[in-house]
């Protein structure tokens, strides 16, 4: 594992980033990024490259209204795919758009992105979201070899505080990435009515939709679907819930 370094974009914003090569070196990465306190983390997953200038114009004020604005009340990381495009660059601007000052934290796969300053760059790959705060850069050279990797990155910095999953429109990597999450036992809220994949995991949860990857995971119990219409209470109550630590007497009352 290298020492983090400073990435610099061409608008100026400055981020830290470390790369990370195995597994055992995550935690030693996280800490020289200054990520070494247990945190709650909110993972943003869905759609990336496929989603619409439209879909994201409609699906940006759940982004500055919610997502980011609670972040910064709860102190909590947020954690995507790091890269200029679809959910992470709502992010990436929310953030910005609201002065906050929550870790943003873009896990990508090295052979995927194109770094700032670094003249030569895999064949199609994506720049990354210059409004992030952090990058953990892990191996791999197709899209989706982030996917676990970015699981792991938000288990690591939770450390026993609590953490939930978003999934926002997605294609076929918000699948495993919503899979992943299930594995590591996080719970995973789909924003119904934001199209494809979020969709199709609300409908199955409605009994709607038949699709047997989205009843093979709705059957892990972890899986609810929150609209974001028309109003946003709804979604920023159960997220707020999702990531507020428990009192321990809150605990100990809970049905076994």
């Amino acid at each position: 594992m290298g020492k983090a370094v400073e990435v610099t974009f061409s608008n100026g914003l400055t981020a830290c980033a470390a790369k990370v090569h195995r597994l055992a070196e995550l935690s030693a990465a996280l800490r020289e990024l200054g990520l070494h306190r247990s945190k709650p983390a909110l993972v943003l997953v869905g759609g990336a490259g496929g989603l619409s200038d439209a879909e994201s114009d409609r699906l940006g004020p759940l982004f500055v209204e919610v997502l980011a604005p609670l972040a910064e009340a709860l102190g909590a990381a947020v954690v995507d795919g790091g890269t200029d495009a679809g959910v992470m660059r709502l992010m990436g601007r929310a953030r910005a758009g609201i002065d906050a000052t929550f870790p943003l934290i873009g896990v990508a796969a090295i052979g995927t992105i194109a770094l700032p300053g670094v003249p030569f760059s895999p064949p199609d790959a994506a720049p990354l979201e210059p409004h992030h705060s952090h990058f953990v850069l892990v191996p791999g050279s197709d899209w989706g070899d982030e996917a676990p990797w970015l699981a792991r990155v938000a288990s690591a910095l939770v450390n026993g505080a609590p953490s939930v999953t978003v999934l926002v429109n997605g294609g076929g990597t918000a699948w495993d990435d919503v899979s992943q999450s299930v594995e590591a036992g996080r719970p995973v809220i789909a924003i119904a009515g934001s199209g494809r994949t979020a969709d199709k995991l609300a409908g199955t949860l409605r009994g709607e939709i038949t699709d047997e990857r989205a009843k093979e995971l709705s059957a892990s119990g972890l899986l609810q679907a929150v609209g974001s219409a028309p109003t946003f209470d709804a979604l920023a109550g159960t997220l707020e819930e999702s990531l507020t630590p428990k009192k321990r007497s809150e605990v100990g009352n809970e049905p076994r």
